[in-house]
Order: structure tokens, then sequence, then C-alpha cells
């Protein structure tokens, strides 16, 4: 398994991140880089998120150029109102389009999407916080999840896991799922309040979770292996967990990270969606 940065449009010289161990001819993904776009700083410049106040035509032709470079149509996609939250939506055909030209018109309150419809793009937007794709290659279905410290810490990703099964008739066992790139523990120094609930959360984990890597002792958070630690939890084999191991923060020449840049910058998109079988 592995995670490699690709040119997926030689015009614009738009780049996209995949995995491995997704196949190709059952679904389509990818997780966007910062360069190849239209916006202007401190947004530059393939913005894909519609809520940080750059200019929304930018965007959307950020979107259909990054999109179209997926075989994918803009319009049709389907984003949430990404809160920090562990609400999960099914959707379908009925909410293609949803959020893809307005912000209001995104799936609200959400913090989780999936589907088995065919050909319908899921997006959700990242800067520093963890993309989380999952893929169902039996039944045929895909998410993805928003996976910040709040999402992480109260399972976001297991009970996508969960909902999957009940929605689809997922097996764990038979779940692919990858972890994108996002702030690394080598940067991600958290509060006593943050380690706290991440000790309630994974007791006995702190070894994986937490390191300390500066001489004046910060404590360092790591999402990736919390998020590790959930798929394995709710039954995902080890051998179908995929990782980017990619720290946003220290490759923000290549990745938007809200905290390498100051709290004023882009997004970056996941994207996942099922091929026609």
């Amino acid at each position: 398994m592995s995670f490699s940065l690709i040119e997926i449009d030689p015009v614009y010289h738009v780049y996209s991140g995949q995995f491995s161990s997704f196949p190709e001819e059952i679904a389509v993904h990818g997780l966007s880089c910062r360069r190849g776009g239209v916006s202007e700083a401190p947004w530059a410049s393939l913005d894909l998120g519609l809520h940080v106040g750059d200019d929304p035509a930018a965007v959307i032709a950020n979107r259909r150029r990054y999109l179209a470079a997926l075989g994918l149509d803009a319009s049709q996609l389907v984003t949430p109102e990404q809160v920090h939250g562990e609400a999960i939506a099914r959707v379908g055909s009925r909410e293609a389009g949803r959020g893809a030209l307005l912000y209001a018109d995104s799936i609200a309150q959400t913090d989780a999407l999936i589907t088995d419809e065919p050909g319908l793009p899921l997006l959700l937007c990242f800067a520093d916080c963890t993309p989380i794709l999952f893929l169902d290659p039996v039944h045929r279905a895909v998410g993805i999840a928003h996976g910040g410290w709040k999402g992480t810490v109260r399972r976001i990703a297991a009970k996508t896991v969960l909902r999957m099964q009940q929605e689809f008739g997922t097996r764990p066992e038979e779940l692919l799922a990858a972890i994108g790139p996002s702030i690394g523990p080598c940067c991600y120094e958290v509060g006593p309040e943050v380690e706290r609930q991440f000790k309630e959360a994974f007791p006995g984990h702190e070894a994986e979770l937490f390191s300390h890597p500066d001489e004046e002792g910060g404590t360092h958070l790591s999402l990736w292996a919390a998020n590790r630690l959930q798929f394995e939890e709710a039954g995902v084999l080890p051998e179908h967990i995929d990782e980017a191991r990619c720290c946003t923060a220290c490759h923000h020449e290549d990745f938007f990270s809200y905290r390498a840049d100051g709290g004023r910058t882009g997004r970056l998109g996941a994207v996942i969606a099922l091929r026609p079988a």
C-alpha cells in the first residue's frame, strides 16, 4: 500500500494524492493539492472551500478543474457543512449538486457522507484535519469523513463504519480504509484539555497517541494513530488500512495548512465516487 502525488492535469499542473489500495475499477478518489488553480493569495491557488472568504467564482472554477481531471462532474458533487461533529448522512441522486455552487446549500451540520450511488462525487474540505476515506468493494459503497480532533475523539471513523454496515451491509473485514494527509504528530501540539479527552477516549494507548518532541515538554498528538485505532477496533483489518503519513504543516507548499499558513488559507478537497458497475 502506498500514497503518491500524481499530476492529473498537465496543462494546469494539477496534482492529486492517491492510495494504491483503492481499486480504480471500483471507485475514483483523490486528495487535491494547493497548486494549479485560479485563486489569489492567501487562498492560492487550488482552493476548493466556499466558506473561507475566497472569491466563490474562483472556488467553483477550481472545483470544476479538479473534478474534471478526475473524470467527474463538479456540478453533481455533494458536500456538507462541516462542523467538527459526528453526524453522518447517506446521500444519493436526490442530493446531487448539494453544496456544489453555494455553501448554504450543503448538507447541514454533517461531517461524513456515505453513498452507493454510482457517479456521485462526495467532497469534503480540509486544511490540517484528517480526510478519512472508505470503500466497500463487495457491496459497492463509499464514504468520506472529516477527522478533526473533535470528530476523531468522538470516533467518527468507527461510527461511519457502523453506519455503512447498517445502510449497505458492509462487513468491516472487507472494508478498505485510508487516512489522508493532515497535520502530523511532528507539528500538532495540543493542550491539557485535548490530551485529557483523548486519554479518556483511547485508554491504554497513550504511547501510540502522544509524543513530546520539544525540549519545553509540549504534548503532540497523532490523529493518524487515533483514527487507525478506531478502524482496528471496528473490525477493519490492519492490512486494509492505508495511511498517507504526510504532514500538511511540514509540506504546506503542497497542501493548505491552517497552522502553517497562519489561520487564513484555502482548503484542499478529498473526493471519492463509485464508478458505474
